[in-house]
């Protein structure tokens, strides 16, 4: 598996390989992964972890395009390298622009290969504003042919990409699997919710909303800072929690929320333990998704379709591909209809207790664990179909 990605970090797509690993691992498939030097190790039966080597001064790698991920996946071959002559692979599973790399490897080595579609190549510039140039955008579609055309079996984790999969001709052999294995509110509050709130500085009888994510600028927390300024002045005893961000973007925020108006009820945690995410889960009243842009579905909020918390988000694609006005609150991406919304359901925990309540069974009904590992093993099933060894849908395989 080619994962160019810090992993493991908590954060989207390291998540989403995580739960890939860990379905593999049940299924009974040995994987090596090759992987950037930058994360923690994880313990998961049958893998082994290969890093790249790491450059001077390279300690963290930002969401999205940029040079130093150039640098590291280049540095990433030396290593695939070194395992393709050290060993005998049955398959090849590779992550976003590695894709690349994993179909021409397969190819040479004459080995099926899956494409694990995390996002648009194409759409990620404009996502992330890294460049306007004509060329480099026909470059990374050009890339994503070859890597959607090349594969075997394609695995898209959203509709729209699904969507994106089939315009292009290759419907036949893509699979969609949603992100709902799990991510950051799954396992146990690990503290009690009062701990949260005290070492915070939330009263116990203070209205909370709750955000967790990154701060780049697609995720919307501009667009929190701004309704939370409305909320200050109309509900001055609520609070918005944030959880994430960089220290020097937090900086920022703070800076942002304290000329806007938004001070007083705003409190900035920066990046916790993903293991205590839970429990600032707990301490909440509303889970907040303020994304203005994008289509891929954030892999939080599968996790919160099974927490028993409120989902209030921006109605836009990202979000509706999963979410309903049955099971979320759903309002245009601007500041004063989110601003309302949550003051409405704050303020209502009736409303709040059914919201989460319908959630929490679309959630069991659709995304459960067990369609997770069911297709999975579909998309493996469709990598050997003609080869020396058949993978079975229902029956667990052991090789590497």
């Amino acid at each position: 598996m080619l994962a160019p990605e810090p992993f493991f970090e908590p954060r989207g797509t390291p998540f989403s390989e995580y739960h890939r690993l860990k379905a593999l691992s049940e299924l009974g498939h040995h994987v090596d992964l090759v992987t950037y030097p930058i994360g923690r190790d994880v313990e998961i039966p049958n893998l082994r972890i290969f890093r790249a080597l790491r450059p001077p001064l390279v300690t963290k790698v930002r969401i999205g395009p940029s040079f130093t991920k150039i640098v590291l996946d280049g540095l990433m071959l030396l290593t695939i390298a070194r395992r393709v002559m050290r060993e005998r692979y049955d398959a090849i599973h590779s992550h976003e622009e590695m894709g690349l790399v994993g179909v021409w490897l397969a190819r040479w080595l004459g080995i099926p290969h899956l494409y694990d579609m995390h996002s648009s190549l194409p759409q990620q510039l404009s996502n992330f504003k890294y460049s306007r140039s004509g060329l480099l955008y026909s470059a990374f579609t050009w890339a994503e042919g070859q890597m959607v055309h090349g594969s075997q079996s394609v695995i898209t984790i959203c509709q729209e990409l699904q969507d994106t999969v089939t315009t292009m001709g290759a419907g036949d052999r893509s699979l969609l699997i949603e992100n709902v294995m799990g991510g950051d509110v799954d396992e146990a509050p690990s503290r009690p919710a009062a701990e949260i709130r005290t070492q915070w500085g939330v009263p116990a009888d203070a209205p909370l909303a709750l955000y967790t994510g990154t701060f780049e600028a697609y995720q919307g927390v501009d667009l929190l800072i701004d309704a939370a300024a409305i909320l200050a002045r109309t509900h001055p005893h609520a609070r918005v929690l944030v959880v994430g961000g960089e220290p020097a973007q937090v900086d920022r925020a703070r800076t942002a929320a304290r000329e806007r108006g938004a001070a007083d009820v705003m409190v900035f945690t920066g990046q916790q333990p993903a293991r205590e995410i839970p429990s600032f889960v707990q301490a909440c009243d509303v889970l907040v998704s303020p994304r203005i842009r994008g289509t891929n579905t954030p892999l939080k909020i599968y996790s919160y379709l099974r927490s028993g918390k409120p989902i209030l988000a921006t109605d836009l694609l990202t979000h509706t591909q999963v979410l309903t006005p049955d099971i979320a609150r759903l309002v245009p991406p601007e500041a004063a209809p989110f601003a309302e919304a949550l003051a409405g359901l704050l303020a209502a925990p009736e409303q709040r207790a059914a919201l989460a309540a319908r959630a929490r069974q679309v959630a069991n009904e659709k995304y459960s664990r067990a369609t997770y590992l069911r297709r999975t093993a579909q998309a493996y099933a469709r990598l050997d179909k003609g080869g020396s060894r058949r993978v079975s849908a229902s029956a667990p395989v052991a090789e590497r």
